[in-house]
């Protein structure tokens, strides 16, 4: 795949408003946000092609089998469905490429990042009735289904190979060095999943400077969501900056500043002082 090209600005502040009300309404749809997402990124995905996800995995559901049984039953139905026979599944390539952070593109290609795949089962398993959630697990997202009780994990990365107990430690001790804690295995609220998401695309950007205009797009989603941390608001700076943007960076600076002033004069004497250099570049 080419590098997708943005929406032009009329189309990008549309799909900013609606990502927006989307992530404070009720009930955020998982799969509309992520789709969202995907759209801010790649400017060919059109309404069309919107519906065309959504009928994707209306479809894929569809191909499940009627109430399998308990967690078990459906982990194994799922792995057969979305991994044995469609071959969705990832590896060590698709953390080097942005359309495995977009669900259009994981829907088409049937590869992706661990969370997206999950997010793949969860919406196919949602539609189909399953007591599906996702299970982020430091450094590896996964599939959880059923209750805490009886709880069963399937990991979309490895094709929604069902996990036993001791895989489930030994994937937390290889990200961590510390045993599976009981807080890890609760169920991800979908906000939360599209932040981690978003952190992984901001991830990417960072380690590539050349596509900066990623970075930006990921941290300006990540503000609108309800919960964000202030920081967000210094990275924004500091990649309009990066990016030539020097009135909107210093400006951006000088707002963090504000924010920060209250709690460490020192710091918010320090970004005003990148406030500073940023206007001097006009010169």
């Amino acid at each position: 795949m080419s590098a997708p090209y943005p929406p032009p600005p009329g189309r990008t502040a549309e799909l900013r408003q609606r990502f927006a009300e989307e992530a404070r309404s009720e009930r955020p749809d998982l799969s509309a946000l992520c789709l969202l997402l995907a759209a801010q990124a790649d400017g060919s995905v059109d309404e069309a092609g919107l519906d065309a996800a959504q009928v994707e995995l209306d479809r894929l559901a569809g191909e499940l089998p009627f109430r399998p049984g308990g967690p078990h039953a459906w982990a194994v139905a799922l792995c057969e469905l979305l991994g044995d026979r469609y071959g969705f599944r990832g590896c060590a390539a698709d953390y080097q490429r942005l359309e495995s952070s977009l669900l259009h593109e994981v829907l088409r290609r049937r590869r992706g990042l661990p969370i997206l795949l999950s997010v793949v089962w969860m919406e196919v398993a949602r539609r189909a009735g399953a007591p599906v959630y996702g299970v982020a697990l430091p450094g590896h997202f996964v599939v959880g289904l059923g209750t805490a009780a009886e709880q069963v994990l399937a990991d979309p990365f490895d094709g929604g190979r069902v996990l036993t107990g001791s895989d489930a430690e030994l994937l937390v001790a290889g990200a961590t060095g510390a045993p599976v804690d009981p807080a890890m295995l609760v169920p991800a609220a979908p906000l939360d999943v599209v932040t981690r998401i978003l952190n992984n695309v901001r991830a990417w950007a960072a380690a590539r400077p050349e596509r900066s205009d990623v970075g930006l797009w990921a941290v300006e989603l990540s503000l609108l969501l309800p919960s964000r941390p202030a920081r967000l608001r210094y990275e924004r700076a500091q990649l309009l900056v990066q990016r030539g943007d020097f009135t909107e960076g210093a400006a951006e600076l000088d707002a963090y500043a504000e924010l920060v002033e209250v709690v460490d004069e020192t710091a918010a004497d320090r970004v005003r002082q990148q406030a500073h250099a940023a206007r001097a570049m006009l010169n």
